[in-house]
């Protein structure tokens, strides 16, 4: 069968397939699992072996099938609410996977507009029926496009992060001073970042409040409370996600603080990045390898101290490694270790228990003012939390806290998808930010630190009366210890 280019209506409901086409190439019988015309067989080290679904365990042509195109989703899906693009929404996404493995796509040109503006946010998910895993399956598409992953800067980042953490710190603290001379600022203004390629450079820079020159791990391993040999029954760990040790530092203070103050004794697990970074970008071997140093880490402190949580106060992260399974579906030896780490697992925003008698300080309180809640996707499609953080802050602001319109609509932030996407990011954001203003917010309480960088820039420039403020961060202000 020829396939030719998609006609201009390309966009249109419907216009991507065609019921009843049949396999590529011609071959007149129907399409057959074992044959996948996405990706040569070269290239499948890329790609994971298999999803686990709400629906169990499918292969990647299976899990796109799941999706019967009722279009419920597409309501819930910010890129097609914004452009209603069928291309770009979320059951577009997973027939035009379908279609690729197929080799049934009229226009395969369009695949990489497709699947790189999709926020991997997961509310299509939450949406269906059926549970499709859309964001996986995106990027499982995104990694057999040319080249995906293999930018210097990712390639780099994840390198040094996986064989040298302490150089990627060292580099980390050189950027950091060189934005503290304002360098980096005066290149946005001037262009240089357009005039290289890298727009999403100035992007990347002007959202970052924060230049820390010393990391929360550093700051934390000096603490006796958190050290593993001074203590042997815990009831935690604490896991400092990227985000936190390297940028907002203040966050995983704060976290170490309200875990010790409210949920006893805990110690520091000294771990390495989980690896998400390098799982989006398609590098799974190094994913794989950043999530067995940190499981045998967890086995290793198991060990000593017994079964204890392990606790992350990035809801990306902590999201990530509660799906450590399914980087070992082929692997016997690996994949239950993985699955009873990410058992273990809890996002902050889910461990603290809201039926404890928390009180708030009055005067933190009143300098707080009105309080709303913006669910990260990571924590509410990603984890199913959405109650216990409303129930602590209820309990804690009272008649100040006011619930936020479309609280899990994506802030745009996404990770790198501000400065990869950065006139869709900026969309999404400004409705964001028309829903904070409508309820006259002056503290926006988030568990990722994507969506405090994004959300936190963009109160800075269009609304600064409000703050961005982590969910670890507003509890140490506010309650009472």
């Amino acid at each position: 069968m020829k396939h030719e280019e998609s006609p201009a209506n390309e966009d249109q409901p419907g216009a991507l397939w065609e019921p009843g086409e049949e396999a590529a190439k011609g071959s007149g019988t129907p399409f057959r699992n074992e044959v996948n015309e996405l990706y040569a067989h070269e290239q499948a080290g890329r790609h994971l072996g298999s999803l686990l679904t709400d629906l169990g365990e499918r292969n990647l042509y299976d899990a796109a099938a799941q999706c019967n195109r009722c279009g419920y989703c597409e309501t819930s899906c910010p890129t097609y609410m914004l452009t209603g693009r069928e291309t770009i929404s979320a059951r577009g996404r997973n027939q035009f996977v379908r279609m690729l493995i197929e080799g049934s796509a009229r226009n395969t040109g369009a695949a990489e507009e497709s699947l790189s503006t999709c926020l991997l946010c997961g509310a299509c998910s939450s949406a269906c029926y059926a549970k499709v895993a859309t964001p996986d399956i995106v990027l499982e598409g995104r990694r057999a496009l040319t080249g995906y992953g293999d930018n210097f800067f990712a390639r780099a980042a994840i390198n040094t992060l996986l064989n040298a953490p302490r150089l990627f710190a060292f580099w980390l603290r050189l950027a950091y001073l060189a934005k503290r001379t304002g360098l980096p600022r005066l290149a946005a203004k001037m262009g240089l970042y357009d005039f290289i390629g890298m727009p999403g450079l100035a992007e990347a820079e002007g959202s970052v409040d924060e230049a820390p020159l010393r990391f929360a791990s550093e700051i934390l391993a000096e603490d006796p409370e958190l050290k593993s040999e001074n203590r042997k029954e815990i009831n935690w760990g604490y896991f400092a996600p990227c985000g936190p040790n390297f940028l907002f530092t203040g966050v995983a203070l704060a976290t170490a603080r309200v875990l010790k103050a409210h949920a006893g004794a805990g110690i520091l697990i000294e771990n390495q990045c989980c690896g998400l970074m390098a799982h989006n970008y398609g590098r799974l071997d190094d994913a794989r390898e950043f999530a067995r140093r940190n499981i045998a880490r967890w086995e290793e402190l198991r060990e000593r101290h017994g079964d204890f949580a392990i606790i992350a106060d990035c809801s990306s992260c902590a999201a990530f490694m509660k799906s450590y399974e399914q980087l070992f579906t082929a692997d016997h030896e690996w994949r239950p270790r993985a699955r009873a780490f990410a058992a273990a697992v809890k996002d902050i925003l889910e461990f603290l228990p809201p039926d404890r008698d928390w009180k708030a300080d009055l005067a933190a309180l009143e300098r707080a003012g009105t309080v709303t809640y913006h669910d990260s996707c990571r924590a509410c499609h990603g984890q199913g939390i959405r109650q216990e953080p409303r129930a602590v802050l209820r309990k804690l602001a009272g008649r100040r806290y006011k619930e936020l319109p479309e609280s899990d609509w994506c802030c745009g932030g996404a990770g790198a998808y501000a400065f990869t996407q950065p006139d869709l990011s900026r969309q999404v954001l400004d409705r964001k930010l028309r829903n904070i203003a409508s309820v006259q917010a002056s503290t926006v309480v988030v568990g990722g630190t994507s969506c405090l960088a994004q959300i936190g820039a963009g109160l800075r420039s269009a609304y600064p009366s409000a703050r961005a403020v982590h969910y670890s961060v507003f509890l140490d202000e506010v309650s009472k210890k």
